[in-house]
């Protein structure tokens, strides 16, 4: 499995108030709006998530980490006996995922486009 990036998602009140003030400060544009989660970023790629609620998992995660295997990677979670918050899941929008909270407390969402 490789690791193809990691995105911080930030969960926010007010979505498009939180994407205007980050268009604004760091010049970031907008790369995808799905209506509850939008994702910045710059020129080079790199990327910011705002998010209100997840609109397919119970909790919001706190940084998406994108793979190239989805499956490996929720093998390797269930090997290492982490808190699975939300299963493999194949979601209508083209991302194949899982959620696991680390021992801090911390919910990441592991995925890939399917």
């Amino acid at each position: 499995m490789r690791i193809e990036r990691i995105v911080p998602d930030l969960t926010v009140t007010d979505l498009a108030a939180a994407v205007r003030e980050h268009r604004a400060v760091l010049g970031l544009e907008v790369v995808m709006d799905h209506g509850w989660i939008v994702t910045l970023a710059d020129e080079e790629g790199r990327q910011l998530s705002l998010m209100t609620k997840d609109a397919g998992a119970p909790v919001n995660p706190d940084v998406s980490v994108f793979v190239d295997d989805v499956r490996s990677a929720y093998d390797a979670a269930a090997a290492a006996g982490v808190e699975i918050v939300h299963p493999l899941t194949d979601e209508e929008w083209g991302v194949t995922r899982f959620f696991y909270r680390d021992s801090s407390g911390r919910v990441i969402n592991v995925g890939m486009h399917t």
